[in-house]
């Protein structure tokens, strides 16, 4: 009898441990859709006139520098 109760709590432990070891179809989805969105947002701030004058500096002051 201890053996099968022993057995029961191992089956069931782990039953616990693999409950969300994972996304659905549905979680994907929105996901994907949220990484889409970010990286549109991302994409238009860094195309933006003020970023790219601040990034075209920045380069510029970095190949301008002295050794």
């Amino acid at each position: 009898m201890r053996k099968i109760k022993s057995w029961t709590r191992y089956v069931v432990r782990l039953a616990r441990s693999r409950a969300d070891s994972g996304m659905t179809t549905s979680e994907y989805a929105v996901g994907t859709i949220a990484a889409c969105a970010f990286a549109a947002v991302l994409y238009k701030v860094v195309t933006s006139a003020a970023v790219m004058s601040q990034l075209q500096s920045l380069l510029k002051g970095a190949l301008d520098a002295k050794f």
